[in-house]
């Protein structure tokens, strides 16, 4: 993919006003393009057949058709990278998660209040991920990961000096996530993830995963013991570290600047396991756009620990990967379906 060329953008939504403010907010990127508009889901059904659009921007709240039921609609007669608006709502927030399980690449936060200042404002932010949504690989819609391919529990607990397990996603990363985590038994070490997520997204994610994964799923909170069968999500808004106390391995929160980019950050979680778990953690950079995660996993090989990425064929988008494997901080590349696997086979593996 010529990744130099300029991207061609379709935005769907029913606002005449966000229609003209996305169209200047995307207009502004250097390498997107808006080819056109579409008031709802019949006509951009037209739109898309006439301009073969590389991505479209879709509202969930639109006349005649709502916006999920189109994407259902589209990413099984003509798969192709959208990005989602929907507002910061309880509702939207649960729509947003809908929307990524159909196949939609990413969601963008629609204000709730002055609109137009509001999309402004997150301009820069907005760009760049229909931009990274633009790169990506669609095959349409995720179905459910069948029960055969759940694992096995391991015979007995980790083996001795399997501490913990930490990792790092973005773009195309809920769904990675859900894959793994729908596989993995119930008693690996503790997990500890940063995925760059929309604020007030990452709680709902987390009780979604929970209820269909064996494993514990929960947002991480400052300072709690990491309990081995327990998956931690970074919170919005705060780095999450992992620290020693007499007990054990604990959750260490920080707020401050973005690094790397990002808050939370992959890049501090890794750094943050290398200094505190040596050899004895493992760390895996799964699919994102940017390359948030690289040098805190070179960190992390550097001191023994294991690492693993995504590879390219199965990434939605091969950017923190690729960046990470350039760097030589990833020992392995594996595909997205055997990531389960090789995480238990570390844990029943002698230090």
């Amino acid at each position: 993919m010529n990744q130099d060329r300029k991207r061609r953008v379709l935005i769907v939504d029913d606002s005449a006003l966000v229609r003209q403010v996305l169209t200047n907010i995307l207009s502004r990127h250097p390498l997107l393009e808006v080819v056109g508009i579409a008031k709802d889901p019949y006509d951009a059904r037209e739109r898309i057949k006439e301009l073969d659009p590389d991505v479209l921007t879709l509202d969930v709240e639109m006349p005649r058709m709502d916006g999920l039921t189109f994407l259902g609609k589209l990413m099984k007669a003509h798969p192709m990278p959208a990005v989602m608006l929907s507002s910061l709502t309880a509702k939207g927030t649960t729509t947003a998660l809908d929307a990524l399980d159909l196949g939609a690449v990413d969601v963008i936060g629609k204000p709730t209040m002055d609109q137009a200042r509001g999309l402004e404002a997150m301009g820069a932010e907005i760009a760049e991920t229909v931009y990274a949504a633009s790169l990506a690989r669609v095959s349409g819609a995720r179905a459910p990961s069948p029960a055969a391919h759940a694992l096995a529990p391991l015979a007995a607990r980790a083996k001795a000096g399997r501490a913990l397990i930490a990792i790092g996603s973005s773009t195309g990363g809920t769904e990675a996530l859900r894959q793994i985590f729908e596989a993995i038994p119930e008693n690996l070490p503790p997990i500890a993830v940063v995925q760059h997520m929309l604020p007030g997204f990452t709680a709902a994610f987390a009780e979604r995963l929970d209820r269909s994964c064996r494993a514990r799923v929960k947002v991480a909170v400052d300072g709690e013991p990491l309990k081995p069968g327990t998956v931690y999500l970074a919170p919005n808004e705060a780095h999450l570290t992992v620290g020693r106390h007499s007990m054990g391995l604990v959750a260490l929160l920080q707020t401050g600047d973005r690094v790397s980019r990002h808050l939370p950050s992959v890049d501090v979680l890794f750094n943050s396991v290398a200094e505190c778990c040596g050899q004895h953690a493992m760390g895996v950079i799964l699919t994102g756009m940017g390359d948030d995660g690289a040098r805190g996993l070179l960190l992390m090989r550097q001191k023994g620990c294991h690492t693993l990425g995504q590879d390219e064929a199965t990434c939605v988008v091969y950017g923190m990967p690729r960046s990470a494997w350039m760097r030589g901080a990833v020992e392995q590349q594996a595909p997205l379906n055997d990531i389960a696997s090789r995480l238990v086979t570390w844990c029943g593996r002698e230090a």
